[in-house]
């Protein structure tokens, strides 16, 4: 009898045999998350340059790169590898993120920039990371990177409102064009205007775009 197996391009193909004749196969493949795809589109539309690292042969990590929609894969590395890689993309001026979960992640883990390690990930993985994320939904990056750079706008502007209202006061107070009393009420109205400028951080229901 024919037997005809259709590799789907990813995955370990395990064939059997049974009393020396061939008698079927199984394929062993990771899971792509059905939200994979739409996290990385988002990642791109926030400016954000992907690339897969992994110790997947390269015809695995091609076909998944494919599904996901990243183009910049490095198939057949050793945990040592991807700490390579780290250092060779930071040597050219860029900061990097690592996303991982297992145990051969954990040294790019601390090697990166910022370590991220996903809800599902091995102890070693979450301890070698910056941040963990609760979930193993990959949108959740998206919403981290939106949430990280949101903080970063508010915090810089707080600082240069601070600053700026602090040295005005001080250059009024000292003319003799504001006295002690009113100083004082401008320093802590707008310090009480920053903080409630801060409060706009407060985490509130987070907002997803619905898979592409």
């Amino acid at each position: 009898m024919d037997h005809t197996f259709v590799h789907p391009g990813f995955g370990n193909a395990v064939h059997i045999g049974i009393d020396g004749r061939y008698a079927g196969s199984v394929l062993l493949a990771d899971e792509i998350r059905p939200t994979s795809s739409q996290a990385v589109a988002d990642l791109h539309d926030e400016g954000v340059r992907t690339i897969m690292i992994t110790g997947d042969s390269a015809g695995t990590a091609l076909a998944v790169g494919r599904a996901v929609g990243v183009t910049d894969v490095r198939a057949d590395l050793l945990p040592e590898d991807k700490t390579t890689v780290i250092d060779r993309e930071r040597a050219a001026g860029h900061r990097l993120v690592m996303v991982g979960d297992g145990v051969n992640d954990a040294p790019a883990l601390a090697k990166a920039d910022v370590g991220i390690a996903m809800g599902g990930g091995t102890d070693i993985a979450r301890e070698s990371s910056d941040v963990i994320l609760v979930s193993s939904d990959p949108r959740d990056l998206v919403t981290t990177l939106r949430t990280a750079r949101r903080a970063h706008r508010i915090v810089t502007f707080n600082f240069i409102g601070t600053v700026t209202v602090d040295l005005a006061g001080i250059v009024l107070a000292a003319s003799g064009l504001l006295s002690p009393v009113v100083a004082a009420f401008v320093h802590v109205g707008s310090e009480t205007a920053f903080i409630l400028n801060s409060a706009r951080l407060i985490p509130g229901r987070q907002r997803r775009t619905s898979p592409r």
